[in-house]
């Protein structure tokens, strides 16, 4: 295994670490509320970023999430990626690559997704009825990407379905999304085995989006910890800094080897993608690790504060409430172990090329 980005990838987490820590400051996040920051995103557009993902693999989408997440800007770059253009590039059909891509990658799509808890089902031809209590970013989004009560995966536009605004913990523009014989378009053209190809295409987006999405918890967490780092390294008690204390020392290390966890197991269900092998499991142990260490690396952010912490309006308080819908978002870790344990007892995902990218 070999982590070390490319120089594609190093360049593209360059331009969007600079594009993140200048357009997603606290200032703004509090002024976009809960919607998205549109000017960020068309900034993000513009540089290429979100088209480069074609190029750069999902190790490097985890990369530039992991920037996101360090500034929790509020923009649907890790849903718009992964059920927009990830999952078209790698099982749409030509015809349907042909007329998406594009405006996926210049920001005029913008797609969400809805796998796990939809109840939704294939109603008539070409029609779906059901639905989804929360889709992340759907108050943004042209298309949604819907799993069906088959596992089979369809394309719904926005326009043409009931969208309502939900409030999540985090600032998601998240909304309820409701079908009643909504026109939808299947994802592929079901070439060869089609329950089998619906299947593998089902299964592979929803580990890309558990790795994505571990991706971004990374950054939020490294970026709860170095506001921490900040805060105790400043502030004083009876003369001394609050980093000098052992209890702080010690809090802040769990918190950076728990980040570290959440990192590298992401960067290896990536790699393992990229690569064409196997990441089912990884990209489960990935999720486990960003719910479960997750919740407590933004705790940890939060503690170190003391009373500033409990303030709403303070930046890390940001950092908490992400950390905490990403643990939500990702399934809690017993049911993440769970799936984890059934994987490995039934055999699946062993050996090279189950549950990888199929060409």
């Amino acid at each position: 295994m070999d982590f070390t980005p490319t120089q594609e990838q190093a360049a593209a987490r360059e331009l969007a670490a600079r594009i993140f820590g200048d357009l997603s400051t606290h200032e703004r996040l509090a002024a976009a509320g809960t919607g998205s920051d549109a000017e960020l995103w068309k900034a993000l557009c513009e540089a290429g970023l979100v088209a480069a993902v074609e190029d750069i693999g999902l190790l490097g989408l985890v990369l530039l999430l992991e920037e996101q997440g360090r500034t929790t800007a509020q923009v649907p770059f890790a849903a718009s990626c992964v059920y927009g253009l990830s999952a078209v590039s790698a099982h749409g059909s030509a015809e349907q690559q042909e007329r998406l891509l594009p405006g996926i990658g210049d920001g005029t799509v913008v797609v969400s997704g809805a796998l796990r808890g939809a109840a939704v089902r294939e109603e008539g031809p070409g029609g779906l009825s059901g639905t989804v209590a929360v889709v992340p970013w759907l108050r943004e989004a042209t298309h949604v990407l819907v799993a069906d009560d088959a596992r089979r995966l369809w394309l719904v536009r926005t326009g043409e379905a009931e969208c309502e605004p939900v409030e999540l913990t985090a600032p998601w523009s998240a909304g309820r999304l409701t079908l009643d014989g909504t026109p939808a378009e299947r994802l592929g053209d079901g070439a060869g085995n089609e329950e089998a190809y619906e299947s593998r295409a089902y299964d592979d987006v929803l580990a890309t989006a558990r790795t994505a999405f571990a991706g971004l918890q990374a950054g939020v967490c490294a970026g709860s910890l170095a506001r921490a780092v900040e805060h105790t390294n400043t502030r004083e008690q009876f003369g001394r800094p609050l980093a000098a204390k052992q209890g702080v020392q010690l809090r802040a290390a769990d918190a950076y080897m728990d980040t570290e966890a959440i990192r590298v197991t992401a960067y290896e269900a990536a790699w393992r993608r990229d690569e064409g092998l196997e990441y089912a499991s990884h990209a489960l142990t990935a999720a486990w690790w960003a719910s479960e260490a997750g919740q407590r690396v933004v705790h940890t952010g939060q503690h170190l504060h003391g009373g500033m912490g409990a303030d709403l309006d303070h930046p890390v308080h940001r950092h908490f409430l992400w950390g905490r819908q990403l643990d939500a978002y990702l399934g809690c870790g017993s049911e993440l172990l769970q799936e984890l344990g059934e994987l490995i007892v039934n055999g699946e995902g062993e050996g090279e090329g189950k549950g990888a990218v199929e060409a």
